[in-house]
């Protein structure tokens, strides 16, 4: 496999701590970004609320 013959060749070299801080820049990105997917899904679900709230309050208010 690709991905076995770089890991050992990196292991080969003593640059182990580069991929780990790879998997870690990765991890943490990935992290990063469905973070900000779930706060825009927030977002709208609470534009959507207040919406619904000023729909509620001019026909009742």
């Amino acid at each position: 496999m690709m991905q076995a013959t770089v890991i050992d060749s990196l292991i080969a070299r003593g640059d182990l701590s580069h991929l780990v801080l790879f998997l870690w820049a990765s991890g943490a990105s990935a992290g990063a970004g469905w973070l900000l997917r779930e706060l825009g899904a927030a977002n709208r679900r609470f534009d959507d609320f207040v919406r619904e709230l000023h729909r509620f309050n001019a026909r009742h208010g």
